[in-house]
């Protein structure tokens, strides 16, 4: 692996990929200590100390630890990925935007200039509400969070707040087009790591001072190391469907005659249904937790981690995004007619439209169960919450999105080398990303 590492530095443009990602992220990292005006971040910090365990700490874990300090960034990525939802969404359901996806590069550049105008609309919202909501609120203390409530302030918050979620939007943007990796799930990843080292200081000096006992610690521990193997030994499974091509001769030449496989991972949508899921839920709950109004406070309050209505939304949002998203990418009926169009079939499968059935079905069968493996992995933190009061970054969820995010980007890293005719970072086998 050391090696792999070192060859990392002679291919230029790999080294220069690498380098700019860090820069970006770097900048990410900036922004998120860069407050609001008009904020007393002491008050409002001593509030979100008081609000972990609930959606709004989700939420901050998500930004990064921006959100409890009300920076330039605390709306996040996540407006945005509401807005890529909805798209997509609307996809299957408008004809205009069907066609659209299939027009190549223009299409999907037309589609991703309206998932930037919907990204800047639920920001407005949403920074609308959380100004408003600010202005009523309080610190243990009884000191106002707002210095200076007031329309000026709502303007300046809305204003701050969509411009920072515009920024992270163009920062994941570049990532994705000149660094390494998925720039939007590099993000995430980016906060959810910044805040494990203070996780981990919060939990010692839980021992330390007698409020957990070192056998949970040591439970909790030998938990996290199983649910990282788990999820690494998911995220690599797959289910082959054996292929076999004829032999066609071609003047003196035999072509095909050879046997291969359709690799299906079991986890096909990757990281995408957890953070979907989150930010479907986080959008209204964020919004209500902000509104001074008794039923608003009952819809927020149930839409808490733990709640019955939480658990339920949740796993239904990871089990409906798991089957769209492998829809999206992965398409039977392509697959069947590439096979037939160069000689190739399934044993026992006549070509055509049963192997594309025959593949829908597998297809179908793994994505179960890799849904209600994700499923049960990001159900985990409400679990640990609730029993052992420790923080989210050990849950299931931020795992999960950490080590997908990890061997998808250290995926593409190998597969940089290995076109250079490089050793990658393992002499035996190889490193498989989500795609």
């Amino acid at each position: 692996m050391l090696t792999g590492f070192q060859n990392i530095g002679r291919i230029p443009e790999l080294k220069k990929r690498i380098v700019q990602t860090l820069v970006l992220l770097a900048v990410y990292r900036i922004g998120t200590h860069i407050p609001t005006p008009g904020i007393n971040t002491e008050a409002l910090s001593a509030f979100f100390k008081a609000a972990k365990g609930t959606l709004l700490g989700l939420f901050d874990m998500f930004s990064g630890g921006a959100m409890s300090q009300l920076s330039v960034f605390a709306l996040g990525i996540m407006p945005y990925i509401s807005a890529s939802i909805i798209l997509q969404l609307l996809t299957v359901v408008i004809p205009t935007l069907e066609r659209l996806s299939k027009e190549g590069e223009a299409g999907r550049r037309k589609i991703t200039q309206y998932t930037r105008y919907g990204t800047v609309v639920l920001s407005t919202i949403q920074g609308f509400f959380i100004s408003v909501g600010l202005e009523g609120m309080t610190g243990p203390g009884g000191e106002m969070v707002v210095l200076t409530p007031g329309w000026s302030f709502r303007i300046i918050t809305v204003i701050t707040l969509t411009a920072g979620t515009a920024f992270i939007m163009w920062l994941g943007e570049q990532i994705t087009e000149r660094g390494i990796g998925n720039g939007i799930s590099l993000i995430i990843f980016a906060g959810i790591v910044a805040g494990i080292p203070n996780a981990i200081q919060n939990t010692i000096r839980l021992v330390s001072s007698g409020e957990m006992s070192l056998f949970v610690m040591l439970l909790l521990l030998v938990m996290m190391v199983t649910v990282v193997a788990f999820i690494i030994f998911m995220e690599r499974g797959q289910r082959r469907i054996m292929v076999q091509y004829a032999k066609r001769v071609v003047g003196r030449r035999v072509y095909g005659g050879q046997n291969t496989h359709i690799p299906l991972k079991i986890n096909t949508s990757g990281v995408i249904p957890p953070i979907f899921a989150s930010s479907i839920i986080m959008f209204p709950a964020t919004v209500a937790n902000f509104v001074p109004v008794d039923w608003v406070q009952s819809v927020a309050n149930a839409l808490h981690p733990g709640a019955w209505l939480y658990s339920i939304l949740y796993v239904a949002f990871i089990m409906f995004f798991c089957y769209f998203y492998t829809a999206i990418v992965f398409n039977p009926v392509d697959v069947a007619d590439n096979m037939k169009k160069y000689g190739g079939f399934i044993p026992g499968i006549r070509p055509g439209r049963p192997t594309a059935e025959y593949i829908d079905k597998v297809l179908s069968r793994i994505t179960l169960g890799g849904a209600i493996y994700v499923s049960l992995v990001c159900v985990l933190p409400t679990v640990m919450v609730q029993q052992f009061n420790v923080p989210f970054y050990f849950g299931g969820t931020a795992l999960l999105i950490v080590i997908g995010v990890a061997m998808d980007t250290l995926g593409q890293i190998e597969a940089h080398m290995l076109s250079r005719h490089y050793e990658g970072f393992l002499k035996k086998g190889r490193i498989r990303g989500r795609r």
